[in-house]
């Protein structure tokens, strides 16, 4: 069996945790791993690799984090855009063999009660090997008005219903039939494709096309943008399962969660003796139930009760607790004049990491970290100089025709217009601080003339 490993998505009602180039599968929330690292950890114990679809921007956090798992045996579709789950799932069966068991799921779930979690993936696999598409329904705790559900008679499916209002989640969960749609499947590959061609025959034929002209190398399928944005955007519940007559549910009471909102979110981390979570930087008097998410500057909460707050260092949201589901409203707003749902201080590129330490008129002071053996592409600014100095490691410096070395405390300016390079030819990790200075320090004012990186730079 193989683990398509779904990773799109910008998880908005987490911001300003969760960003469009660092959504919230990606963020180490729980001990150190992210939900991204979890799946895979809780996957591979009872599949044979993983096959990874996320867009071109996230390809390279999905690489460093299976790196830190040492998990090897991986495979990646890239997407240019998003065309919804129908496409994804679709064109990564295409991929595989058809009678290959895969078993779809989000990168950005929950499940605690991993033995029960074996148990209906053994139901599942078996009904999937029986030519059946399987999806998994999860036992409601409470009438959640923020899932789908799924009506069921036994193993098998009566309806897919939409996300209901309270009074109807009520009569579901009081029913005993209704299960939360969890977004998880398993069946074979050709059995998946079967029914896609017979019930959208224009996703199948679009993903047929687009995988047939996409860029192969080694373990990695990346789709081009032109035939992306040609595949109609459909889920997977639309374009196949509610319309199939092959589908079965097996119901999962496995400690699951999607971590939608920052509400679920508090319910799984750890509390300290005022049910407040568990921070460090969080000096609390007299206050109980609250979130308190940041670790870059001391917060102090005073006789404040149910509330929550998370600071990144360039945003602060502050919320009651049980509204955080209007979350998504902010980000709209912030769409409209700034970037920071898009990035946070600490942007992630495939040769490292850049820090924005300040950002004000007329300069911007970074912090960068190089990997070992990494280089960023060879450019040249129009609007800016940039002066550098060495923090840790040794730079290897290219500017016009020369080549050398800088270590530690040593330091070299660059002018608009000179054409540059900054490498890490050694096997520790470079970290230099740059202070850029011009009529415009922003980050298109970088014209990329070689690049070792064939989707971002």
């Amino acid at each position: 069996m193989k683990a398509i490993i779904l990773c799109g998505g910008s998880g908005t009602r987490l911001w300003p945790i969760s960003r469009t180039l660092m959504p919230k599968q990606f963020v180490k929330l729980f001990d150190d791993k992210s939900l991204f690292q979890l799946t895979v950890e809780r996957n591979s114990e009872v599949c044979d690799g993983q096959f990874i679809v996320s867009n071109t921007e996230q390809y390279f956090l999905a690489l460093d984090q299976l790196r830190e798992l040492k998990k090897n045996n991986n495979n990646y579709l890239l997407e240019p855009v998003g065309r919804n789950t129908a496409p994804a799932i679709a064109l990564a069966c295409m991929a595989l063999d058809r009678d290959e068991i895969v078993l779809v799921i989000p990168s950005d779930h929950i499940i605690k009660n991993e033995l029960e979690y074996k148990k209906v993936l053994d139901k599942a696999k078996k009904l999937a090997g029986e030519d059946f598409l399987v999806t998994f329904g999860i036992t409601p705790t409470f009438p959640e008005t923020g899932f789908g559900y799924i009506e069921a008679d036994d193993l098998d499916v009566k309806a897919f219903h939409e996300k209901p209002d309270s009074t109807t989640a009520k009569k579901y969960v009081d029913a005993g039939n209704y299960y939360w749609n969890s977004g998880m499947f398993c069946f074979k590959a050709g059995v998946f494709l079967d029914e896609l061609k017979k019930h959208s025959p224009k996703i199948y034929e679009a993903c047929a096309q687009a995988l047939d002209s996409a860029v192969t190398a080694d373990d990695m399928i990346r789709v081009k943008q032109d035939e992306m944005m040609s595949i109609p955007e459909e889920s997977i519940d639309y374009a196949v399962m509610e319309k199939s007559d092959v589908v079965k549910v097996v119901p999962a009471d496995i400690g699951w969660s999607d971590v939608g909102s920052f509400d679920a979110l508090f319910d799984e981390l750890p509390k300290d003796e005022d049910n407040n979570t568990v921070n460090p930087q969080h000096i609390s008097i007299d206050s109980k139930n609250n979130l308190v998410y940041g670790d870059k500057r001391k917060i102090v909460t005073v006789d404040i009760e149910d509330t929550i707050i998370v600071d990144t260092g360039d945003a602060l949201l502050i919320s009651k607790k049980g509204s955080s589901q209007k979350v998504k409203q902010a980000v709209a707003h912030i769409k409209k004049d700034t970037q920071l749902h898009k990035i946070h201080l600490t942007e992630y590129r495939p040769w490292g990491t850049y820090t924005v330490l300040e950002d004000s008129n007329n300069y911007k002071i970074k912090k960068i970290k190089v990997h070992p053996k990494k280089r960023l592409s060879l450019q040249r600014h129009k609007k800016r100089n940039e002066h550098w100095i060495v923090v840790s490691g040794t730079a290897t410096v290219m500017i016009n025709d020369k080549t050398f070395s800088l270590d530690k405390n040593e330091s070299f300016s660059i002018k608009a217009g000179d054409i540059h390079r900054l490498s890490n030819n050694t096997d520790e990790a470079l970290i230099i601080i740059e202070a850029q200075v011009g009529e415009y320090t922003g980050e298109d004012d970088i014209e990329r003339l070689e690049d070792d990186f064939r989707f971002s730079g």
